[in-house]
């Protein structure tokens, strides 16, 4: 071998140092790594600890709302049409409600835990939350002043549903409108009006409600009579008027009780009242009220009973002519003042001053 192949294939000072460097550092790596290796590892198993446990926690409390909101659903289904299922809320009701519950438990779980697990995860890795969290706090400040409206709606639709104050098919008084509940959300509940409008109420301003179809409702009839009419016999006809509506269909099932009589409400000269009232099925007592004064007229008709507003009843052998018939009519001659008198009256002559 020549010199020069020698002197090529020897290393030269400067390839020496750079190689010493290059496994000085590899050494050096291998010595942090070996040295830091069991952090990493630590936190790798932690980090993937806290996700597991997150996922496993969400989707056990999920399941276990999802669970329970079916089982109230059965409940509700299997209650529908009997008399208990009368004095709760629909399925339907009870359904969208569930749903409506069901969901915001769902959103609100799934924010804490995850949310949790965020802030663990980020501790982790020696991140200092405390910045975050002040930052956090600042804009839920700032976020609740700017939209407090938006916030009241909310909490106040949750609550409404929580307690269940109203639903679907309920007729309710909101103070700011009224009508039948088509439509109930976190935010904003749709009601139907008497002549066919659609009220948008936000929840937030609603300071009070007066659910009409809730439990048992009362149908009341006020019964006006002539004061000489005797009162046994209009006990009797609005009796036997309530037994027989009781008795037949689709009124026994609107009517939850009998037909009862308060007694007198009023006792004038010219006429006294009778207060009738029926507990009935909610939602119904406007119907029922029509049909008993229908029943309540026809029975005080057939018993001769005229009720205040009525034609007198004719007396048996009297003339139902008019008495004043053959009367003649009033001159306009009769009275000095009239017109007619006075064009008839004769102009006096002129006095004669001049003698």
């Amino acid at each position: 071998m020549s010199l020069s192949a020698l002197l090529a294939a020897a290393p030269s000072p400067g390839a020496a140092g750079s190689l010493d460097e290059a496994a000085e550092r590899a050494g050096n790596a291998a010595g942090w790594v070996e040295e830091n290796w069991s952090t990493w590892l630590n936190t790798g198993l932690r980090i993937i600890l806290i996700a597991a446990i997150a996922i496993v926690l969400r989707y056990l409390i999920r399941r276990a709302l999802t669970n329970l909101i079916d089982r109230m659903n059965r409940s509700a289904q299997a209650v529908e049409g009997t008399a208990l299922g009368g004095l709760l809320v629909n399925a339907e009701r009870r359904r969208q409600r569930s749903e409506a519950i069901g969901s915001v438990l769902r959103s609100v779980t799934s924010f804490l835990i995850l949310g949790t697990a965020a802030l663990m995860i980020l501790g982790a890795f020696q991140i200092n939350l405390a910045p975050l969290l002040a930052s956090a706090g600042v804009a839920g400040v700032a976020l609740g002043f700017g939209a407090r409206n938006l916030v009241t709606d909310f909490l106040s639709g949750v609550f409404m549903i929580l307690e269940d104050q109203y639903g679907v098919g309920d007729t309710i008084d909101a103070g700011v409108a009224s009508g039948e509940v088509i439509e109930v959300g976190l935010r904003v509940t749709k009601l139907r009006g008497d002549n066919g409008e659609i009220w948008y109420v936000r929840n937030g301003e609603v300071k009070r409600i007066g659910n009409l179809s809730q439990g048992w409702s009362t149908a009341g009839v006020d019964v006006t009579v002539r004061p000489t009419e005797d009162l046994d016999l209009v006990r009797k006809a609005i009796t036997e008027a309530g037994e027989t509506m009781t008795k037949e269909e689709p009124w026994s099932e609107r009517l939850w009780g009998p037909v009862e009589i308060l007694g007198l409400d009023a006792v004038l000269l010219d006429s006294m009242t009778v207060r009738v009232t029926a507990k009935t099925m909610p939602g119904k007592s406007l119907g029922v009220e029509r049909e008993l004064r229908w029943r309540i007229k026809q029975a005080l008709d057939a018993a001769g009973i005229r009720m205040i507003g009525t034609l007198p009843l004719p007396v048996e052998g009297e003339s139902t002519a008019d008495p004043t018939a053959a009367m003649a009519a009033p001159s306009a001659y009769a009275s000095t003042t009239s017109p007619q008198s006075m064009a008839a009256t004769p102009i006096p002559p002129p006095t004669n001053l001049t003698k």
